[in-house]
């Protein structure tokens, strides 16, 4: 049997070569993937040139968005239709396939072996794509092989999917134009599959998978996953089995009937046999990346595996919410899906749920939409809109009984619950990405399993705190629930802290903001018990208030220099400074040296010069210094708004770079005491995290992260980050990367289409 499927498959396949449709195709094939791929590599190897870093230079060349397998990705159906429609089609109608069905051959045999040559005809395709691996393998240091065979895999798999496709159609139709249309129409149809009947939970994980669109995506982006690959295996056995039953109704004459039940049966099992590969429990990973960027860092990993027991994640949904546009969207919840799949690849007991319901929330434009309107009015608008079922959406009192959504304003929520009943909130937040990302789910993750470092924000001197929500105070870095960046969202507790009382074994982190009052004695006694027992301190003055905040900063060998830094230009006011990050900073915080690697600052705006008048045992780091020219401590202006300023060196005014914030870090009693003083209060105000300037790429947030995850020892928030891969140098230059792109682009497909034209020509004479 398998020496007749090899005979079939060696004519179909000589067949395909005399003709020269199959060497045009390739030809084409070989150019398109050749222009893709010189178009990044030139511009890979023009960056490595010049020095830049180009880490991750095979998956920039082969994987990303513009990448070679995306883009062959979106051209390789055009290609199959061309290939398969006359496998079958053209037997029907010359007739010869009368001479099959006399001939001791199954239809089984038959189907293979044409099958088998489209096979082998993809290998040579997937050859074109080996061969532009082979020159980013000789180019490209420490050359990721693992992650692009596995790329090229996933193409392959996809190329023999749409052949099986194919040849089905070329089954059903005399007329190769038709089989070629019909093949085009069944891809998209399984394109769209995926978007269908997602109300229904059984039905939209069928469908789901069913939907051959992105099911290369993991294998590009370098990871075998038993789903995917099981989805290819089992959709080339359908329809080649579809195939087996189409022939087999023609050639022995079964009745309509039975072949139509032959079918649904085949389709059944394969859809059961997709919806169990789909069960996280049953599924399987191979990470072929250098860096394991598709699997989840070693900091998740290990919350984790902290997470004995049953694990229910519930997305409550208000459709009333401004957003509910996206979130009453079919696609949603596939989409959701796939954003805990990570996390379920380590816990595949985990749950998925959601909760439709309506309640009062934040919703101008539906109030001005349907003004005086109840909720449940708007309700039934909103869901008629998006084809909601109204009978799955809970009225208010019914949500209230279930779960308290007040705290989050009613709006879209994730509520992580354990079996034990420890439970915490994941939110979305007002920023361009929305959804949270591994270091914010990890973090919620955290929340139930460890206990977090509490930051108390010191109170009862006028200090800056996080309670009012205006434009000076800290409720957008403490405890804002909507922005990514807020403590309270990125692994901290916050509270507020007085010096009436001894401060808490727990307080890990005392925030310090622009006093207005001098402490008492009884306050700076207990303040000093907690700098004496190796508390950590983030310290922020502001230059009106030095007098209040100088005795603070003496007690660790600094004060606030006199007058406020400025800098002449044009763009800004004379005394809103940027900060730049200074090379030691890196070493105190990776976010710091992220700060510094791409240009970017911390705006200081009315900062005060740091200056160290003695030692107190201190290790002392610069982290962040105003700029070295034209930047003065301004003694005399005092109205940045209407006056100028310049610089008097006889009043004392010196120009240089100053200091504007600085760790400090010592060993006491076994540990180390972590500091970090600051000459302004607003760089992490609402007004600064929230606004912008035109032309300044401030980043004022990370000061937050960096210097929290200091203070913290390192705790949080989360380390997530992924080690460079090493292949980060290209060994050619421009030019040498121009001349790569005439070999593959022209030179190669001359000799491919001249070898075609050879054989085409040798063929004719015979």
């Amino acid at each position: 049997m398998f020496r007749m499927i090899c005979n079939i498959a060696r004519t179909e396949l000589q067949l395909l070569f005399y003709s020269p449709v199959a060497w045009l195709l390739l030809v084409v094939f070989t150019v398109q993937s050749a222009l893709i791929f010189s178009t990044q590599f030139s511009m890979v190897a023009a960056d490595s040139e010049i020095g830049r870093n180009v880490a991750g230079a095979s998956s920039l060349i082969f994987s990303s968005w513009t990448g070679v397998f995306p883009s062959i990705q979106g051209y390789l159906y055009f290609y199959i239709p061309l290939l398969t429609m006359g496998l079958v089609s053209k037997e029907l109608s010359s007739g010869s396939v009368r001479l099959l069905y006399s001939s001791p051959i199954t239809n089984v045999q038959i189907i293979l072996g044409k099958y088998f040559s489209v096979m082998l005809y993809g290998l040579v395709m997937m050859g074109v794509l080996v061969l532009l691996a082979l020159v980013g393998g000789i180019t490209i240091k420490h050359f990721e092989w693992p992650a692009v065979l596995t790329g090229i895999l996933g193409l392959y798999l996809l190329l023999c999917a749409y052949g099986a496709i194919g040849l089905f159609m070329s089954s059903l139709t005399s007329y190769q134009i038709v089989a070629a249309i019909g093949t085009l129409i069944v891809l998209m149809l399984l394109s769209m599959v995926g978007g269908w009947w997602q109300s229904y939970d059984f039905v939209r994980d069928i469908t789901y998978w069913l939907s051959i669109n992105g099911r290369c995506d993991t294998f590009i982006h370098g990871m075998i996953c038993s789903e995917d690959l099981l989805y290819f295996l089992i959709i080339i056995c359908l329809f080649l089995s579809l195939t087996i039953i189409r022939l087999n109704a023609v050639r022995q004459k079964i009745p309509f009937s039975v072949t139509v039940g032959k079918n649904v049966g085949v389709i059944l099992v394969a859809c059961l046999l997709g919806y169990f590969s789909s069960l996280p429990a049953l599924k399987s990973y191979y990470d072929a990346t250098e860096n394991k960027r598709n699997t989840l860092t070693e900091t998740s990993q290990k919350i984790m595996a902290q997470l004995t027991g049953g694990l229910t994640v519930t997305s409550y949904i208000n459709v009333l919410d401004p957003d509910a546009a996206w979130y009453l969207m079919e696609l949603f919840l596939s989409r959701d899906k796939e954003r805990y799949e990570r996390y379920q690849r380590f816990k595949p007991e985990m749950k998925l749920k959601y909760v439709y319901y309506y309640d009062t929330t934040y919703n101008p434009s539906l109030d001005k939409r349907y003004p005086g309107e109840s909720l449940r009015e708007k309700m039934v608008h909103v869901c008629e809109t998006f084809g909601v079922d109204t009978n799955k959406v809970l009225r208010p009192e019914e949500i209230r009984s279930i779960v308290d959504l007040s705290g989050e304003n009613n709006t879209f929520v994730v509520q992580l619950a354990r079996e034990n009943g420890e439970k915490a909130w994941l939110r979305v937040f007002n920023d361009m990405m929305r959804y949270p990302d591994e270091r914010e789910i990890s973090v919620a993750f955290k929340r139930m399993v460890m206990k977090l470092p509490v930051v108390g924000f010191l109170t009862g001197h006028g200090e800056r705190g996080y309670g009012s929500n205006k434009d000076r105070d800290y409720s957008a870095f403490a405890n804002d629930k909507k922005f990514r960046y807020a403590l309270m969202n990125q692994g901290f507790d916050v509270e507020n802290v007085r010096l009436d009382k001894e401060i808490r074994e727990d307080i890990n982190i005392l925030v310090i903001a622009e006093s207005r009052e001098t402490f008492t004695p009884e306050e700076d006694a207990v303040l000093q018990q907690y700098i004496d027992r190796g508390g950590n301190l983030f310290v922020l003055g502001e230059p009106r208030r030095r007098e209040v905040m100088n005795p603070l900063f003496a007690k660790f060998g600094f004060e606030m220099m006199l007058g406020v830094l400025v800098k002449q230009d044009t763009n800004l006011q004379a005394d809103v400074i940027l900060s730049y990050p200074t090379k030691e900073a890196g070493d105190i915080a990776y976010d710091f040296g992220n700060l510094r690697e791409m240009r970017r600052v911390v705006v200081t705006p009315g900062v005060a010069g740091l200056r160290q008048v003695d030692d107190k045992g201190f290790t002392v780091t610069e982290l962040f210094k105003s700029d070295t020219i034209g930047s003065w401590n301004e003694l005399e202006t005092v109205d940045f708004v209407d006056d100028t300023v310049s610089l008097n060196k006889s009043a004392g005014e010196v120009e240089q770079s100053y200091p504007t914030v600085v760790a400090l870090s010592r060993m006491l009693d076994g540990r180390e005491q972590r500091i970090i003083l600051a000459g302004d209060a607003d760089c992490i105000s609402n007004e600064e995290l929230m606004g912008s300037r035109k032309g300044v790429r401030a980043s004022n947030f990370t000061l937050i992260m960096g210097g929290f995850y200091w203070l913290s020892n390192n705790e949080a928030p989360l380390d997530v980050r992924r080690v460079w891969t090493t292949d980060d140098h290209v060994n050619v230059g421009a030019s040498g990367a121009e001349n790569i792109k005439w070999v593959l682009v022209l030179v190669w497909p001359i000799l491919l289409a001249g070898v075609g034209i050879f054989v085409w020509l040798r063929r004719k004479g015979r």
